[in-house]
C-alpha cells in the first residue's frame, strides 16, 4: 500500500512536468487516462514550441536521469512510440550537472581500494563530460599514459531501481486501464529496459564490451578503440586508454584539417558493416559525441554502455529480407518473416504482401542516395500492430543506428549514401552466406550436427526403453493375464522409434 501511494504522488509530479512540456499526447494516442490528461491540459500552463517528440524529450530531460535513459530505451522502439517521435528522442542529449569532484575520487578509492594517489600520477577533479549514470574524468598513470576514468554517479544504483518499481507499477495500471495495450508488451518493455540500465550500471560489463569489440576489430588500422585498464577497473569505476579526435558530424573541422569526406565515410560504413554482418557485436550508441576522427582519418569510438548482438539466423534473416526487397519479391519476403516468427503463423498473408508492398515500392526509381533504409526498416516495423507482428529488440536498436549512421553521412556528404559505399561488402555477403554453395554447407552442417546428436537419442531411448520394460514386469507381477511391456507403453515406444526414423529420412531426402 505504501509503495503504491508513493508512486501515486510520484505520477502526479510525472503528469505535472508532462503537462507543462506539452507532452501528453503520447498518453492521449494510447488513450490511458483521457478525464485526468484533459484536466491537465486545462490548468497547467503548458510551452507548445517544437513536434510531439521534442516535447517529451524535454520533460523526460527535466525528469531525471532515469527518465532520460527510458527516452533512450524507447527512441530504439519506433513500432511503439512512432517513427518521428523515435527519431526524436534519439536525439535526447544524456547530459546532467556534473557531481563535485571530490565524491568522484571517494568513489573511485571506495571501488579500486587504494588511495588515488597510488593509482594515479594525476587526476583532473573537473570531469570532462557528466551523464545520466557516470561522468569521465582525465588522468595520467604513473607510466605517463593518458586516460579516461569513468565514475558511477554515487546513489545512482537506488534512483533507479526507485525508479523501477514506479515504470512497473505504471505498466500494470496502463494494462488495468487499457487491456488492448497488451501487444505492446509493457510489462516486458520495463523488464528490457530494467535490463540495460542494469549491465550499464556495472562498468565491468562494459568494459567487457570494448574489450570483446577490440578484439573483433584487431589488426584494423581504421576502427580506433580504447584499451581497457584493468587493474583500475570495477563495477563503479572503467578507466582506459583515452582517445581524441575530431567530431564525426563537424563537416567543418574535418574538412580544415583536410579529411577525405567520402574516404572517411567509406571506412564508417565498413565498421558499420563488419560489427553488424561479419560479428554479429555491434555498438548500440553510435551517436556523434561517441565517435571521432583522428589524424590519419581513422573512425574512433568511445561509451560501450549500450551495445547490441545479432545471432546468425539474425544476419540471415536481414540479409534475405534484402534480397526479397531488391528482387520486389514481396511473397518471400512475407515469408521470410512468417519463417523467421516475426508474423504469427495462418494469418492470411495477401493482404500483408499487399502492405509490404505500399511501403517497399516508393523506394524504386530513386537515387540510391535518396534511399533511407533506416526508414524503410521503420515502416515494415510500424505495420506490427495491423498484423500482429511479434516486437524484435534487437533489430530496432539495430535500426536506430542505422537512422544515426544516415543522419552522420547526410550532414558529411548528402551526395553520398553510406549503404552504397558498403554494398561490395553487402554483396560479397550474401554470396559468401545465403549462396546455393552457402546453403548447400548449412544443409551439410545441419546433417552433421543431427548424426553427431544420434549416438545420445539412442542412448536415451534405450534408457526409456529399459525404464518402461521394468516398469512392465511390474505391471505383469500384478496381473498374471499381462506379461512384459504394457500395449500404452509399446506404442509409445514405437512412436518414438518411427519419430527418428522419419527425422532421418527427412534429412536425407
Amino acid at each position: 500500500m505504501l509503495r503504491s501511494l508513493r508512486s501515486f504522488f510520484r505520477l502526479l509530479t510525472i503528469a505535472h512536468v508532462l503537462a507543462r512540456n506539452d507532452a501528453l499526447a503520447f498518453l492521449e494516442s494510447l488513450n490511458i487516462a483521457p478525464g485526468p490528461v484533459a484536466l491537465l491540459r486545462l490548468v497547467v500552463p503548458r510551452r507548445k514550441d517544437g513536434r510531439p517528440g521534442e516535447k517529451l524529450a524535454r520533460a523526460l530531460t527535466q525528469l531525471g536521469p532515469s527518465f532520460i535513459k527510458l527516452g533512450q530505451f524507447l527512441s530504439t522502439r519506433a513500432d511503439v512510440i512512432g517513427e518521428q517521435v523515435a527519431l526524436d528522442l534519439s536525439e535526447l542529449q544524456d547530459s546532467l550537472a556534473p557531481f563535485p569532484g571530490e565524491r568522484a575520487v571517494k568513489v573511485l578509492e571506495e571501488e579500486l581500494g587504494a588511495p588515488l594517489e597510488d593509482l594515479f600520477e594525476s587526476f583532473e577533479r573537473e570531469p570532462v563530460s557528466a551523464a545520466s549514470i557516470a561522468q569521465v574524468h582525465f588522468a595520467l598513470s604513473g607510466e605517463g599514459e593518458e586516460l579516461a576514468v569513468k565514475v558511477l554517479r554515487p546513489g545512482i544504483e537506488q534512483a533507479f531501481q526507485r525508479d523501477l518499481d514506479l515504470f512497473y507499477w505504471l505498466a500494470n495500471l496502463a494494462l488495468a486501464l487499457q487491456p488492448r495495450l497488451r501487444r505492446l508488451k509493457p510489462l516486458e518493455l520495463v523488464r528490457l529496459f530494467e535490463e540495460q540500465v542494469t549491465m550499464e550500471m556495472d562498468l565491468r560489463l562494459e568494459a567487457a564490451a570494448a574489450s570483446e569489440l577490440a578484439e573483433n576489430f584487431e589488426g584494423d588500422e581504421t576502427y580506433r578503440l580504447p584499451r581497457v585498464d584493468w587493474e583500475r577497473t570495477g563495477k563503479r569505476v572503467l578507466t582506459t586508454s583515452r582517445l581524441s579526435g575530431i567530431p564525426m558530424d563537424d563537416r567543418e573541422a574535418l574538412l580544415e584539417a583536410g579529411h577525405d569526406l567520402e574516404e572517411v565515410l567509406t571506412k564508417a560504413a565498413a565498421i558499420f558493416f563488419n560489427q553488424v554482418f561479419r560479428d554479429g557485436f555491434f555498438h548500440g550508441d553510435q551517436h556523434p559525441g561517441n565517435m571521432f576522427v583522428d589524424a590519419e582519418g581513422n573512425i574512433g569510438a568511445v561509451d560501450f554502455g549500450i551495445m547490441g548482438r545479432l545471432s546468425r539466423a539474425d544476419r540471415v534473416v536481414l540479409a534475405d529480407m534484402l534480397l526479397a526487397v531488391l528482387d520486389k519479391d514481396y511473397r518471400k519476403l512475407a515469408e521470410v518473416q512468417v519463417e523467421a516468427g516475426f508474423l504469427p503463423e495462418g494469418r492470411p498473408l495477401d493482404s500483408y504482401i499487399q502492405a509490404l508492398r505500399s511501403v517497399c515500392e516508393p523506394i524504386f526509381g530513386k537515387a540510391l542516395e535518396d534511399i533511407s533504409f533506416a526508414r524503410l526498416l521503420a515502416q515494415l516495423f510500424q505495420l506490427t500492430e495491423s498484423y500482429e507482428l511479434e516486437v524484435q529488440p534487437q533489430l530496432t536498436l539495430l535500426q536506430k543506428n542505422m537512422m544515426m549512421a544516415e543522419g552522420v553521412s547526410r550532414v558529411l556528404d548528402p551526395s553520398l549514401n553510406i549503404w552504397t559505399l558498403a554494398e561490395p561488402l553487402i554483396a560479397e555477403w550474401v554470396a559468401a552466406n545465403r549462396g546455393p554453395q552457402a546453403r548447400l554447407r548449412d544443409a551439410v552442417e545441419t546433417l552433421e550436427s543431427t548424426l553427431a546428436r544420434l549416438p545420445r537419442i539412442a542412448a536415451n531411448l534405450e534408457t526409456i526403453s529399459e525404464q518402461m520394460a521394468r516398469e512392465g514386469l511390474k505391471l505383469s507381477t500384478a496381473d498374471s493375464n499381462r506379461r512384459g511391456l504394457g500395449w500404452g507403453a509399446r506404442l509409445t515406444l514405437l512412436a518414438a522409434w518411427a519419430a527418428l526414423a522419419i527425422g532421418l529420412i527427412a534429412l536425407l531426402d
